[in-house]
């Protein structure tokens, strides 16, 4: 069975790059909660990885803010290891995806003239209503 994580159609993060801890979970479920290892800590080093190139690897690192390149999901959710292992495994790849996926370009726009006009009839105005109010010049 290929445990390799699939990231999106382009991207494969090989099993063997991703580091498992486990460790007890808090919360509600008695001696179960207590003596069993159900939490999951899911960890890649992005910058050490070959499922990615190097530019990738840059938008990944500015995007995703993880300490030294390295990415930390911890999840506690499900009384079952297995359940939190596929929860930690489907943040990292929707968070890799998220971060990788190209952003829209920004269409320059133009102010209409009607709105630039109407701007500045509007300034005009209200500077002639603060001039009012001041004292008259005396000549």
């Amino acid at each position: 069975m290929n445990d390799d994580l699939r990231v999106d159609p382009k991207h494969v993060i090989p099993e063997s790059e991703l580091s498992w801890t486990f460790g007890p979970s808090g919360g509600p479920g008695g001696q179960h909660a207590n003596r069993s290892n159900t939490r999951a800590i899911l960890s890649f080093d992005v910058l050490e990885s070959a499922a990615f190139t190097e530019t990738e690897k840059q938008t990944l690192d500015l995007e995703l803010a993880h300490n030294d390149g390295v990415l930390t999901f911890t999840v506690d959710e499900s009384r079952s290891q297995w359940r939190n292992r596929q929860m930690a495994r489907k943040r990292l790849a929707d968070a890799i995806a998220e971060a990788l996926r190209p952003r829209p370009t920004r269409k320059p726009t133009r102010i209409p003239r009607r709105a630039h006009e109407a701007r500045l009839s509007d300034k005009r105005a209200r500077s002639q209503r603060k001039r009012n109010r001041q004292k008259p010049e005396a000549d």
